[in-house]
């Protein structure tokens, strides 16, 4: 008898919910387990009865910690660790695209506020910055002016943890009101979405409305070569557009959200995602 697919999960969201359900539906042979209870011994190597590891935890440090320590003990991961740091933070997802020579808004990466403002002035106001650790949009700022900019980073600058030392800023790109999350399984585009919103941050987590968007081949391209950059798996790629239509790559998501997706693609996201699991923990497919 194979060993079981474990489930690795903190909050169980909807999305979290869906694959359950289509695990079970399946017959599939699969145990939870929540992050937080969980205990690794790291003193000796162990024994790990599972034919996938599968994480779909929200702590990107935890999981990320786990993952490396399940992966050491020769599991295999959905998603790899090395893909988990990658993508968990956008300083290092921005060097794997650059040194794929993919598209991105122009960016900098500073590490104090004097250095900070000198590149907004390079960069050309409105500037964005966001924290390179985060989600959801949380923290993400644009920034009109100097003043702007000056309150923002003695803010981080004082107030924040060590990851807000790193100032990590982008051009301001004037997008026609939406952006592109299109989903990636393997080396194969499954769905895009549009995200629409009168706010610059066009994110569903703050309102954002969603619409399909056609798999045109420039859109399929781009996100392909993007999953392979920073290692492949099961990736969300945010993509932006400008206003003449050209196509840059702002982040990959290797914990993808798709609660509001399947309805306007037609799709069944959690179904491919399954599917796709389940060849990895047959085959041995690394993440």
């Amino acid at each position: 008898m194979s060993d079981p697919l474990l489930f690795l999960h903190t909050r169980l969201r909807l999305e979290e919910k869906l694959l359950l359900q289509v695990l079970a539906r399946r017959g599939v042979d699969f145990q939870t387990q929540d992050l937080r209870k969980l205990q690794l011994h790291l003193d000796s190597p162990a024994e790990i009865a599972a034919s996938l590891v599968w994480d779909r935890s929200l702590s990107f440090g935890r999981s990320l910690a786990a993952m490396q320590v399940f992966a050491s003990n020769g599991v295999t991961c959905l998603n790899d660790p090395a893909v988990i740091a990658t993508c968990g933070d956008k300083l290092r997802t921005q060097l794997a695209l650059t040194e794929h020579g993919l598209p991105t808004p122009r960016t900098r990466a500073c590490f104090s506020p004097e250095a900070a403002l000198e590149a907004c002035e390079e960069l050309g106001y409105p500037v964005v910055t966001k924290p390179t650790v985060g989600s959801w949009g949380r923290l993400a700022s644009r920034l009109n002016d100097r003043d702007a900019a000056e309150a923002v980073f003695e803010h981080r600058d004082t107030l924040g943890d060590w990851t807000h030392g790193v100032l990590f800023l982008q051009e301001y790109v004037d997008k026609p009101g939406r952006d592109l999350r299109v989903f990636v399984i393997g080396d194969e585009v499954i769905a895009a979405i549009e995200r629409r919103s009168e706010h610059w941050i066009t994110n569903t987590a703050r309102g954002a409305q969603t619409a399909n968007r056609a798999l045109e081949p420039d859109l399929v391209r781009l996100a392909q070569q993007a999953a392979a950059a920073v290692g492949g798996g099961q990736l969300a790629i945010d993509l932006i557009e400008r206003r003449d239509g050209e196509l840059l790559v702002l982040e990959v998501n290797h914990s993808m959200e798709f609660r509001n997706s399947i309805e306007v693609t037609g799709v069944d996201i959690p179904g491919r995602m399954v599917d796709d699991a389940l060849t990895r923990s047959q085959e041995g497919v690394p993440g």
